[in-house]
C-alpha cells in the first residue's frame, strides 16, 4: 500500500492508496512522525511520498525513509507524468502540480481546468497533450474574510454560512455576499474564458471549500476533494514504474 502525505498551509492530509484507489484518509492540524507511526501498525505500507508547501520536516523524511522500502520526497528532481511549461518551475507549488496530475489521471488526454479552493484559490490549465501551461493564484474565502478584518478598523471577522444573499442589507451580510459571490463570479468568469480557448475543457474543483462552491457555480464541474492526494499517488507510482 502507498502512504501519501500532503502538508498544506493550514493542515496536513494523509492518505493510504492501494491499486490506485483511496483506502483511508486523515486530516491533522498539527503533524509530525508521532501522528503517522500508528498507521504502520494498521496498513502494510511499503511505498510513500511526502509533499509540502510549508517548512520541510527533516525528521519525518528520515523516519519515512527508514520505514518504507520506497520513499519519495516531492521536489524539483522528481519525474512527472506531465510536461511543465511554467517559466519558473522551481517556484511552482507542489500541490498545484499534484492537482493537475490527479485530474489528468482521472481524465487523460483532455483539456483540463483545475480550481483548488483552499487558503488560496488556484486556477491551473493542462492541455490534452499533457502539457501544463500555467495558472493563477488569488486569495481563498477564509483569507478574504481575514483580510477585511485585518485591514479595516470596524469590519468584523466572519466565516462562511450556507445561506448567502445576492445583496447585503446589513454589514455582516454585505461582507459574506461580497466574499462568497465575488469568488463565484471569479470562478465562473475563469471557466467561461477558458471555454473560449478550449471548447471541450473539463473543469475540476478541489480543495477544502470545493463542495461549498460546487452548487453555486453556473458551470458544470467535477468536484473531487482528494484530487491532490490522487495526483501524489500517481506521481509516486510513475516514479516506481520509471
Amino acid at each position: 500500500m502507498n502512504l501519501i502525505v500532503e502538508q498544506g498551509n493550514t493542515s496536513t492530509k494523509v492518505a493510504v492508496y492501494a491499486e490506485g484507489k483511496l483506502v483511508a484518509s486523515f486530516v491533522y492540524k498539527g503533524f509530525d512522525k508521532k501522528k503517522i507511526a500508528p498507521l504502520f501498525d494498521v496498513y502494510p505500507l511499503d511505498k510513500g511520498i511526502y509533499s509540502t508547501v510549508s517548512d520541510v520536516d527533516e525528521e519525518l523524511i528520515a523516519y519515512l525513509n527508514e520505514r518504507l522500502s520506497c520513499f519519495i520526497f516531492f521536489d524539483n528532481e522528481v519525474k512527472l507524468p506531465i510536461t511543465i511549461k511554467y517559466k519558473t518551475p522551481q517556484t511552482l507549488g507542489k500541490d498545484r502540480i499534484a492537482a493537475v496530475v490527479g485530474a489528468y489521471y482521472v481524465q487523460p488526454n483532455r483539456n483540463i481546468l483545475v480550481i483548488d479552493a483552499g487558503t488560496c484559490i488556484t486556477y491551473e490549465i493542462l492541455e490534452a497533450s499533457g502539457a501544463y501551461i500555467g495558472g493563477n493564484i488569488s486569495p481563498g474565502m477564509t483569507t478574504r474574510f481575514k483580510a477585511l478584518n485585518d485591514y479595516t478598523k470596524k469590519l468584523p471577522l466572519l466565516d462562511e454560512r450556507e445561506e448567502v444573499p445576492l445583496w447585503g442589507t446589513c454589514t455582516e451580510d454585505a461582507i459574506r455576499a461580497g466574499v462568497v459571490n465575488g469568488i463565484v463570479f471569479e470562478m465562473d468568469g475563469y471557466i467561461d474564458t477558458v471555454k473560449e480557448l478550449y471548447s471541450d475543457v473539463l473543469v475540476f474543483l478541489t480543495g477544502g471549500h470545493s463542495f461549498y462552491f460546487e452548487s453555486r457555480l453556473k458551470n458544470s464541474i467535477f468536484a473531487d476533494i482528494n484530487l491532490v492526494l490522487t495526483g501524489l499517488n500517481r506521481i509516486l507510482e510513475y516514479n516506481v514504474e520509471n
